[in-house]
C-alpha cells in the first residue's frame, strides 16, 4: 500500500478550474511582460547576458555601503551596482558590478581598486574574485539560454507525446510553460538578477513540474480504463489527481526541504538558485492540480466524442 500523509480526499479540483485559469492567466501575462522586458535588456540581468565587470572584494575596517557607492560615482562610475554580501567568510564584504559601456575590458578592475584606494587610503581593500564578460560574449549567452529554454520545451512536448499521446503532450507542454512564466514574473517583480544560475533554475522547474505531471497522467490513464462509461471522465480526473495527492505533497515538501537548506546555508551565490526553485516548486504543484490535468479536460470537452476508452 501506498504510504499516505493524508487520508482519501474529495477534492474538486477539476470543478475550480475556471477560477484557476482566470489565476493563471493574469501570472502568465505578468511572466510575458518579464520575458519581454529581459530579452530587450531592460531587466536586471547579470553581467554574463549584458557583459560588464564584477568585482568580489573586503575591507580591513567597516565602510558604509553609501559611502563606497559615493566614491564609486565620483571617480567615474556612477552607475555601479553595489551589493554588501555577508557569510562569506568576512566582515566588510562587497560585489562591485559594471554594466556601463567602458565595463568588460581589462582595466575595469583595476580603475574600481583605484577609486577605492583613492577615497580609502587608511582601510586596505583586498580583491577576492574578478568576473569579466564582454558584450559579445553576453549576448551569445542570452541567445544560448532562450534556445535552451525552447528545445526543453519540444523535448517535453515530444516526450509526453510518445509516452501517452499528443493531447496529453500539449497540455504539459502548456503546464511546463506556465511555470516558467509564472516563476520568471515572480523573480521580476523581486527585480531579482537573471544569471546563468537563475536560467538553470528555471529550467529544472521545467523537469520538476514535468515529473510531478507524469505522475498524474499515469493514474488518469489507468482510471480511464476503469471507468469507460460517458460521463465518468471528469469524475475519474479528479479521481486521479485526489489518488495521487500525498505523494504530491510528500514530494513538494521533501524536495522543498532540500532547497530550503540550500538557500539558508549556500550563501549570496546559491540564494537566488534556491529562491527561484523555491517558487517553482509551489508553482509546479499548484499546475499539476488546475494547469496540466484541466487544460487536458478543456481538449477533450471540445473533442466531437468527448470520451475514448
Amino acid at each position: 500500500m501506498p504510504v499516505r500523509i493524508i487520508g482519501d480526499t474529495k477534492i474538486d479540483f477539476i470543478g475550480k478550474r475556471r477560477i484557476a485559469f482566470v489565476v493563471s492567466a493574469l501570472l502568465v501575462l505578468l511572466g510575458i511582460f518579464a520575458a519581454v522586458m529581459v530579452a530587450g535588456g531592460k531587466g536586471n540581468l547579470g553581467i554574463q547576458f549584458l557583459g560588464g565587470t564584477q568585482v568580489e572584494g573586503f575591507f580591513a575596517d567597516p565602510v558604509a555601503i553609501s559611502d563606497l557607492r559615493s566614491a564609486l560615482a565620483t571617480g567615474g562610475f556612477p552607475d555601479a551596482e553595489i551589493v554588501e554580501l555577508r557569510g562569506r567568510g568576512q566582515p566588510n564584504f562587497f560585489l562591485v558590478r559594471l554594466k556601463s559601456e567602458t565595463a568588460g575590458d581589462a582595466q575595469a578592475a583595476e580603475a574600481v581598486l583605484g577609486v577605492i584606494q583613492q577615497f580609502f587610503p587608511d582601510n586596505t581593500f583586498t580583491m577576492d574574485s574578478v568576473h569579466e564578460v564582454g558584450p559579445a560574449v553576453g549576448e551569445s549567452l542570452k541567445r544560448d539560454a532562450l534556445r535552451a529554454i525552447v528545445i526543453s520545451l519540444f523535448g517535453i512536448l515530444l516526450y509526453i507525446a510518445v509516452r501517452f499521446d499528443i493531447r496529453f503532450g500539449f497540455a504539459a507542454t502548456l503546464a511546463t510553460f506556465h511555470d516558467v512564466l509564472v516563476v520568471l514574473g515572480f523573480a521580476y517583480l523581486m527585480r531579482m538578477e537573471i544569471s546563468i544560475l537563475v536560467v538553470s533554475a528555471l529550467l529544472t522547474i521545467a523537469g520538476y513540474s514535468l515529473t510531478d505531471t507524469v505522475v498524474v497522467y499515469d493514474r488518469i490513464r489507468e482510471n480511464l480504463r476503469k471507468y469507460h462509461r460517458k460521463g465518468d471522465f471528469m469524475p475519474a480526473v479528479n479521481r486521479s489527481i485526489n489518488e495521487v495527492l500525498s505523494r504530491t505533497i510528500m514530494t513538494s515538501v521533501t524536495t522543498g526541504i532540500v532547497v530550503l537548506v540550500l538557500y539558508l546555508v549556500g550563501g549570496p551565490v546559491l540564494r537566488d538558485f534556491a529562491t527561484v526553485l523555491l517558487m517553482g516548486i509551489v508553482v509546479g504543484t499548484y499546475s499539476s492540480w488546475f494547469v496540466a490535468s484541466p487544460v487536458y479536460i478543456e481538449w477533450e470537452n471540445r473533442r466531437p466524442k468527448r470520451f475514448r476508452a
